[in-house]
């Protein structure tokens, strides 16, 4: 009998093992998928949309980039529409099928995945051109309802402890032993992929918690493999350190972020993968930064993307998108040794790689587009001491469209300093709301988030004070 249209599509075992299929997930690139899942499943659009609740229209232009995914309920309607099994659900950052039917547990350590969202009012917020006191009224009235509770009476407790880190800090500097154990690197790279979503998602206490045995495992791998494999496995190493160095630049770890970014730019090196090589030439320029070594960041970053504009004559899109953040990473470090026409001029660079790149996109884990390119100038007018640059640079995002949680926090942490930079405590204090309610880990976990938190407290006049000591005391941060 012949399969009802509604059904949902069967897609063969080996098809969810395929390399390509498994970079797609990976990515969140759904695009990509839907071009697998028709060049092998042989399936129309139309059959696709069908499948998981798109018009036919919508699948086309997912299909050739002109719209991207970014919803949880889009994500698990496509996962239940291809009958995704569980190794691929995780490796799209998706619970397995049978957790998410199962009773809830009681463990807090992970936010809720899609928590009550009140990004639009910041857009609004950071969009309109109305009279501040307009602002204030109707704003901070609208915060005294469920988007209260929601962004400001979050956990008191740090959400990274400390005995995390220092079991972060015994898997890096452990003499890594060989594994006499069946090496499964696709299950490897699954939880590598894991971790990374998670950590782009602003869960850090799960990070942390899957970081020691994760970095284990991949430098015992790197010791036990040979030919193909060990290239491979390299990779995964370069990005499980990646990740443990973002954690701890999170953290202020100069010393273990300086070590762990060492270990992913010696790993993605013996991969001889250059785009592992380019990406872990990212987070080097990163740990550089916070270092305030920012002309050798400059020159770490510059040299990468150079490599890479000169051996890369037709760029893909994961080409693309860790060419321009490299563009970025080395825009920043200028702005920060006050070189404004080389921070300018950098990001100029950016501005048309994502122009080619037409949409902001997670490729190779980069949250790279036009919006991305957005975000770093508000960074970067800020750091150069123009507030109200930044601001109006933050006007433009459209914040609905950045991929990723932790790049949305950030831009509305840039924002709500740019702000108080302003001397605008109520919009400062409104925006950091904003920001702990689409990620609560990005402000109750950083020492960097508590200090502005503690800035503004100290500089508020007697018409905000009230509020932003409710807030610090609400997160700790007077402690």
């Amino acid at each position: 009998m012949r399969a009802q249209a509604s059904e949902p599509i069967g897609l063969s075992a080996a098809f969810w093992q395929r390399t390509d299929v498994l970079a797609a997930l990976s990515a969140r690139d759904i695009g990509h998928l839907f071009r697998l899942v028709r060049q092998y499943g042989g399936m129309s659009q139309t059959r696709i949309g069908i499948a998981v609740n798109l018009s036919q229209g919508k699948v086309s232009a997912i299909m050739n980039s002109s719209a991207q995914v970014t919803t949880l309920d889009v994500f698990e309607r496509i996962a239940d529409g291809f009958a995704m099994p569980d190794p691929a659900r995780l490796t799209l950052g998706l619970a397995p099928r049978a957790a998410s039917t199962a009773i809830p547990s009681r463990d807090t350590s992970r936010p809720p995945a899609d928590p009550p969202r009140i990004a639009p009012p910041t857009v609004n917020l950071v969009h309109s051109g109305e009279d501040e006191d307009t602002m204030r009224r109707r704003d901070f009235v609208g915060l005294t309802g469920a988007a209260l509770f929601s962004a400001v009476l979050q956990p008191t407790a740090p959400a990274t402890p400390a005995d995390s880190l220092e079991d972060i800090a015994a898997a890096l500097v452990e003499h890594p032993i060989p594994t006499n154990r069946p090496i499964d690197l696709t299950a490897l790279a699954r939880t590598v992929a894991q971790a990374k979503s998670s950590y782009q998602a602003c869960r850090y206490a799960e990070v942390t918690a899957i970081l020691p045995t994760l970095l284990r495992t991949v430098r015992a791998v790197c010791l036990t493999t040979t030919a193909d494999a060990r290239h491979r496995a390299h990779a995964l190493s370069a990005e499980a350190h990646h990740v443990a160095a973002s954690i701890l630049l999170k953290q202020d770890d100069k010393g273990l972020a300086w070590l762990a970014a060492d270990r992913s730019t010696q790993a993605a090196h013996t991969s001889e993968n250059p785009l592992m090589i380019g990406s872990s030439a990212r987070i080097i320029t990163r740990a550089l930064m916070d270092g305030r070594h920012h002309r050798a960041a400059i020159t770490t970053a510059t040299t990468a993307a150079q490599r890479m504009d000169t051996d890369l004559r037709h760029p893909t899109e994961n080409d693309l998108s860790i060419y321009g953040s490299l563009l970025l990473s080395g825009a920043v470090a200028a702005a920060q040794t006050g070189s404004r026409h080389t921070a300018t001029e950098l990001l100029d660079e950016a501005t048309q790689a994502a122009h080619r790149l037409r949409h902001d996109a997670n490729h190779m884990w980069t949250a790279f587009g036009p919006g991305n390119v957005l975000c770093h100038r508000v960074n970067i007018a800020l750091t150069m001491g123009d507030a109200g640059t930044a601001i109006d640079y933050a006007r433009q995002v459209h914040i609905d469209a950045l991929p990723i949680k932790e790049r949305k926090a950030t831009l509305l942490l840039d924002t709500a300093r740019a702000f108080l930079t302003w001397n605008k405590h109520d919009q400062a204090l409104y925006v950091l709301r904003a920001a702990g309610g689409i990620a609560p880990e990005e402000i109750t976990a950083r020492p960097a988030t508590l200090r502005l938190v503690r800035d503004l407290l100290a500089t508020a006049p007697i018409t905000v004070r009230r509020e932003a000591r409710e807030y610090a005391e609400s997160l700790g941060a007077l402690a």
